[in-house]
């Protein structure tokens, strides 16, 4: 194609070459304007070089000609590679390359020749374009596109089944004959697979094991046309074997053994047998089945999807005292593998299991679940319903008692005895509730008397059947009224009633009005419902504007019950089509009902017990106080002198507040004083300095005094804790008991337990023992 465009362009040439050498002559008028134009045009060898040739350098290319006749012309080459690598002799228009060509890089060159004038550098021809061809030689080695290949194949194909394809790449010219052939060849690995010319590899055996070995490396040499004796390259080809199912799981144990509580739950897990399957994961489908053995319908066994793990549950409750060892044989297998690649001489994969049931402590089981029973309503007659009964599983077979643990509705509607008897404490009420559920818990009664922490649990559902025991109640949607000037037969209302009671399915009610003396008839309409209508008409405002109508309705029931209720209709205005104008506005009926009439009163009832009490508690009181005015002082006169008596009294000269003679007196003999004056009043202080105690303190204490002389009630002047003043030189001993404890004295106080209740504490006092100790 190339020597096709060649010959074309120079054909053309002289043709542009003359249009161009017009315009020259028209340049040049001036000098040649005598002479006559000539056809010139370039002329010049194919131009093409053979690349890496060996010999010296320049090496020549090709001559450029043009039919130019000028001594002074010159030869030039323009273009990207002119004068680098292509030259030109300017005289001659030969061209030589001054480098060694790479058509691997290179396979042509664009080049523009010219010739001009060597004096003026004016251009006698136009400009031409040239290509320089470079020729190839073999001197390429096949190079693979990459240096490692990876293929795949399934283990167990057959002989020829394609893996990969390997690609090696010639750079020479794929024009020229076996420049850029290449051709394959296997040279480690070759016994397992082969190749052929365009890179294919395929298998040559069709019993590759993946479980004997999953890879394979081989090397594939690529090299030029066969014959050749040109160098080769090579390649890596990791060929991987994948996984088909052609393996059957093995046991990894010829038997296997568990222990499991008797108790455990149905669809639990007793255990784990293990298995070992070859093929990959993806191709582990093991399914497990009894060989031998009753008990299929005791246990079952899954296989875990993800550890192809066989898990065996019960199906239903294991009792250890039934049976307390199973024992069978299982099987595995997996029913997807391949048979045209199965290995025959494989032997079935069986195990033996055996299980060990321990024995538990259960809780008790009850004989039947649920328990139903089913009372009439309001039957006084009917205090026991039935009993439930469970028993203890274990060996031990210890008694049950039963308890009731909820109700539904809450409250003590019905009863469970220790022996499981279901009683009514009272008759039930189907209007209230029409079923009553308790749960019954039973627990073992342990040797000791306690009660087991295990326990069990049964529902026990009672049904109230109804008995007629409710009069039917009037229903009507809105309030009657009715025109003044209603015709005979208009229908003022529709009623109905309902029922708490079962309505029974062979009936309906029935609508009467008690008394025939009105203005309104009831007419039936057999669908449990009723019309009133106008009798008479000419109703008149101005007698009544309000009719109360009694009805009667009584239902179908066993024995028929029957209500009177009252129908309250307004007589109005109506224009002439009838329709209500002017209506009374009926003062709304408020009712109580017994039942809160009965709340309010034990409400106002618990209100006056309430303050009656409290008025009774504060008369008590009072006249308690009233009764230990007296004692009350002692008692704290008492309290004062053991609590608080650690302080000093009055001092030595603090005479008047005690008659010590008196309890001298009494303490010689034994008998009660007398009231008698005292003698120490008469006693006069010895003068001293009295501002020491003057002022208001002295006054107060001598008032204290004198009070104390004469009223035997006050408490004694030692608990006063008023000590600013002290007396002196007192003839009479310390009263203070602070020492009295401590002291060697052997007098008898016992005399003052004869002086009743208000020396009481006085006598314990000095009654004790000197040593003992007191705790106030």
């Amino acid at each position: 194609m190339n020597h096709l465009i060649l010959l074309f362009s120079l054909f053309l040439a002289p043709a542009f070459a003359d249009k161009e050498s017009q315009k020259t002559n028209r340049n040049f008028s001036s000098n040649s304007a005598s002479h006559k134009r000539l056809k010139r045009d370039w002329i010049w060898n194919q131009m093409h070089i053979k690349e890496e040739i060996d010999t010296p350098l320049p090496h020549h290319v090709g001559k450029i000609t043009s039919s130019v006749r000028n001594n002074n012309a010159k030869y030039i080459i323009e273009g990207e590679y002119a004068n680098t690598i292509f030259k030109v002799e300017e005289t001659s228009g030969d061209v030589y390359a001054f480098e060694r060509l790479d058509r691997e890089k290179k396979a042509e060159y664009e080049l523009t020749a010219l010739i001009i004038d060597r004096r003026n550098n004016q251009s006698l021809e136009p400009p031409s374009k040239f290509i320089i061809k470079v020729y190839d030689i073999n001197d390429n080695v096949p190079v693979f596109v990459q240096k490692v290949f990876n293929g795949s194949v399934p283990e167990m194909s057959p002989v020829g089944t394609s893996v990969t394809k390997v690609t090696a790449v010639d750079a020479d010219d794929p024009t020229v004959t076996g420049h850029a052939t290449v051709t394959y060849q296997v040279i480690k690995g070759d016994e397992y697979f082969t190749v052929d010319d365009s890179g294919v590899i395929s298998t040559t055996r069709a019993d590759l094991d993946r479980e004997n070995q999953s890879t394979y490396e081989i090397v594939v040499k690529a090299k030029d046309a066969p014959g050749s004796s040109g160098d080769s390259s090579t390649a890596t080809v990791i060929i991987t074997l994948t996984d088909i199912n052609d393996n059957f799981p093995v046991f990894k144990h010829p038997s296997f053994h568990f222990r499991v509580p008797e108790n455990i739950s149905v669809g639990g897990e007793v255990g784990r047998v293990k298995v070992e399957d070859i093929d990959e994961p993806q191709h582990r489908n093991t399914t497990y089945s009894f060989v031998r053995g009753d008990y299929r319908d005791t246990f079952e066994i899954v296989a875990n999807p993800f550890t192809n793990e066989g898990i065996i549950r019960p199906k239903k409750p294991l009792d250890f005292e039934k049976v307390a060892e199973y024992r069978f044989n299982i099987e595995a297998t997996d029913p997807t593998v391949d048979l045209r690649y199965f290995k025959v001489g494989g032997s079935r994969s069986i195990s033996t299991v055996t299980i060990e049931v321990t024995d538990v402590d259960e809780p008790p089981v009850f004989t039947k679940l649920p328990y139903e029973f089913k009372v009439r309503e309001n039957d006084p007659e009917i205090r026991t319903l039935g009993s439930v009964w469970a028993h203890d599983p274990d060996a031990a077979k210890r008694k049950i008692r039963f308890i009731r643990r909820r109700a539904s509705p809450n409250g003590d509607y019905i009863r469970v005895s220790d022996t499981g008897i279901i009683q009514l404490p009272k008759p039930l009420d189907r209007e209230f509730s029409s079923s009553y559920n308790i749960t019954v818990a039973a627990q073992e009664i342990l040797e000791d008397g306690r009660l087991s922490d295990r326990e069990s649990h049964a529902q026990v559902h009672v049904i109230v059947t109804d008995e007629n025991d409710n009069a039917p109640e009037l229903v009507y949607l809105e309030e009657p009224r009715v025109c003044e000037n209603a015709a005979p037969g208009k229908v003022i209302i529709r009623i109905s009633a309902t029922d708490k009671d079962e309505i029974s399915p062979r009936g309906f009610f029935k609508y009467s009005l008690a008394t025939e003396d009105s203005n309104f008839s009831l007419v039936e309409n057999y669908d449990n419902t009723a019309n009133i209508t106008v009798k008479y008409g000419h109703f008149n405002r101005e007698l009544a504007k309000i009719h109360y109508l009694p009805v009667v309705i009584s239902d179908n029931g066993d024995p028929e019950l029957s209500s009177t209720n009252t129908l309250v209709i307004s007589v109005c205005k109506c224009n002439e089509k009838g329709n209500f104008t002017f209506c009374e506005e009926r003062a709304k009926q408020v009712g109580v009902s017994i039942q809160a009439l009965v709340a309010i009163f034990i409400c106002i009832f618990t209100i006056i017990v309430f303050f009656a009490v409290i008025i009774l508690l504060i008369l008590l009181r009072k006249r308690h106080k009233k009764d230990l005015s007296g004692l009350g002082r002692n008692v704290a006169e008492i309290h004062e002198q053991l609590v608080t008596y650690d302080e000093e009294g009055g001092g030595e000269m603090d005479t008047t507040s005690y008659d010590v003679s008196v309890l001298n007196s009494v303490r010689k003999n034994g008998i009660k004083p007398e009231p008698v004056p005292s003698p120490y009043a008469q006693v006069q202080k010895p003068p001293g300095n009295l501002t020491s105690g003057a002022g208001e303190m002295e006054m107060m204490i001598e008032v204290k005094k004198d009070e104390a002389d004469n009223d035997r009630d006050l408490l004694p002047y030692d608990t006063l804790h008023i000590y600013g003043y002290e007396g002196a030189e007192s003839i009479a001993e310390s009263l203070s008991s602070l020492g009295s404890g401590s002291s060697d004295s052997d007098i008898d106080y016992d005399f003052l337990n004869d002086w009743g209740p208000r020396f009481k504490m006085l006598a314990e006092l000095y009654g004790s023992e000197p040593n003992e100790d007191f705790v106030y």
